[in-house]
């Protein structure tokens, strides 16, 4: 892995410029002598498995080389951002989870943070909350990196991978439905803290788990680090020089594959992540095998701050004393007028925000998740902007993938790891 660099950004003028030079060459005249033929126009998706969802890739062709590349998206819009603005803040959480479907515990975690920031109550969180919360951000961390290896190697190939890493991934899910409630839209999170408490045994379930994934990421190296096939595939493919990586705002591991180690946890920490030990991966070359290697890293380092928050994890509420914010304890609200009013309230018009603007970052698994709130008052936002990590990964394929081999195609989606329903929120 290479040595850390700092991320810097350029003024206006300078990116503007940067922009124009990556933007994609046209295609190449023929060399006289050349046997010159028609250029084939070829559809990848929208229904094919290897674009990882609803993509659509316009491609041009000269023989097997692509010489020009237009995605298309929006075939699974759902207009999120304009559904939050007639719905409380609390109504949009089951929202989040259909985001990047693969991570919906760090959705959930991302949008309560960003309301949180909003209210004013991000420092009034329990310590205990904030550990539940990375613990769960990680663990949602990890499934992704599983199902995302997963389905890259069998886009390569290798079929067996993809069983062995679903079955530490079902694991997760059982760890997920004793916690929450539900294996996949979870909605854990809640404004002010958790939706509830861990349960009796859970922890110990967790640290099984976390012994039994090591041993998992292991075997899953010796299947496709060395293999010869999958190098092939992926070694000096997909190239993503440090500087084009900058400019087209990648972010996660797509990034730090590129040789930046910008990671939201270590530059911006929020949560408990400033208290905690890990390493932030990088890639040396920002090829397609960079990027598996960045995300297998990753695991490690997301079991590590798991098994760091499961021995540091304190007593204590899970919840923030924030009594206009949260919903009064039942047996209140059925003997005491105020709590009754104020339940009342709170379901049907909301929490009350004050005026303000506020975008929150987090580090989720597919890169930057952002939520940016205009808040007017009241308890519904004025507007909310999602910053799709999947949607700005995906902007760069138009420069990266002309020059390649038609067959190309799957290694480099596969190495994204992008989903859709984030990308067409």
């Amino acid at each position: 892995m290479a040595e850390a660099h700092e991320l810097k950004f350029k003024d206006t003028a300078a990116r503007a410029a940067a922009a124009a030079a990556c933007s994609a060459p046209p295609p190449a005249e023929a060399e006289p002598g050349d046997l010159a033929g028609d250029r084939m126009v070829l559809n990848v998706g929208p229904s094919h498995p290897a674009t990882h969802g609803v993509l659509r890739l316009v491609i041009e062709l000269d023989g097997e080389r692509i010489t020009r590349v237009r995605p298309e998206i929006g075939y699974l819009h759902r207009g999120d951002e304009k559904i939050a603005e007639n719905c409380t803040y609390t109504q949009f959480i089951p929202y989040t989870d259909r985001l990047d479907y693969l991570a919906p515990m760090a959705n959930n975690v991302a949008d309560a943070l960003a309301v949180e920031k909003l209210l004013g109550l991000e420092r009034q969180l329990p310590p205990r909350c904030q550990y539940i919360r990375v613990i769960c951000a990680e663990l949602a961390r990890l499934s992704s990196h599983l199902l995302g290896i997963g389905c890259y190697a069998m886009d390569c190939g290798a079929m067996t991978v993809f069983l062995h890493t679903f079955t530490e991934r079902e694991k997760i899910y059982n760890l997920c439905e004793s916690l929450t409630g539900a294996r996949f839209t979870t909605t854990y999170t809640r404004i002010g803290g958790l939706a509830r408490d861990l349960p009796p045994g859970w922890v110990e379930q967790c640290r099984q788990f976390l012994d039994e994934v090591v041993v998992n990421i292991e075997e899953t190296e010796t299947f496709l680090t060395r293999n010869r096939i999958f190098m092939d595939r992926t070694q000096g493919v997909g190239v993503i020089p440090r500087e084009v990586a900058i400019d087209y705002g990648l972010t996660g591991p797509n990034l730090r594959a590129s040789g930046v180690a910008h990671d939201l946890r270590k530059a911006h920490p929020y949560l408990v992540y400033d208290q905690l030990q890990f390493e932030v991966p990088v890639g040396t070359r920002g090829d397609c095998y960079d990027r598996y290697r960045v995300r297998m890293e990753e695991m490690r380092q997301s079991v590590r701050i798991v098994r760091q928050c499961l021995d540091q994890l304190p007593d204590g509420p899970v919840n923030a004393p924030a009594a206009k914010v949260l919903l009064p304890p039942k047996a209140r609200v059925l003997t005491k007028m105020e709590e009754l009013i104020h339940q009342f309230m709170n379901v049907t018009q909301g929490v009350n925000a004050p005026p303000g603007e506020v975008y929150f970052a987090h580090e989720n698994p597919k890169g930057e998740l952002g939520f940016y709130l205009d808040s007017r008052g009241g308890g519904t936002p004025y507007r909310l902007k999602i910053r799709s990590p999947s949607f700005v990964n995906l902007s760069i394929l138009s420069w990266l993938l002309p020059g390649h081999l038609l067959g190309d195609i799957v290694a480099v989606l596969g190495s994204f790891d992008f989903v859709m329903g984030e990308c067409d929120r």
